[in-house]
């Protein structure tokens, strides 16, 4: 049983490396690609959204694009994984 623990978390460990998750904000204006562990990997901003008279909105654009991310990256894993577990066992924090 502890080998299969092993083997499962071996291959969530891997499908986390692999997963690419994009979110945007204002349109699209700020896009963020993260990974299955939540790390940011790229960050796009249109030159449109920077001014320095409002550094607060881009701030705001790149938190909800970030957010986006981590909420798409959640459901993939959780769709993913949801075939792997035994009925009614959740992954903490999803």
């Amino acid at each position: 049983m502890m080998k299969q623990a092993q083997q499962m978390q071996e291959r969530l460990q891997q499908q986390m490396a692999e997963l690419r998750a994009e979110g945007d904000a204002g349109g699209g204006m700020v896009k963020v690609v993260i990974n299955g562990a939540k790390q940011v990997q790229s960050l796009k901003i249109d030159p449109e959204v920077v001014s320095k008279d409002d550094i607060e909105m881009l701030q705001d654009l790149i938190v909800a694009a970030i957010n986006d991310a981590h909420r798409k990256a959640d459901e993939e894993m959780s769709q993913k994984m949801g075939g792997m577990l035994p009925p009614g066992m959740k992954l903490p924090g999803l």
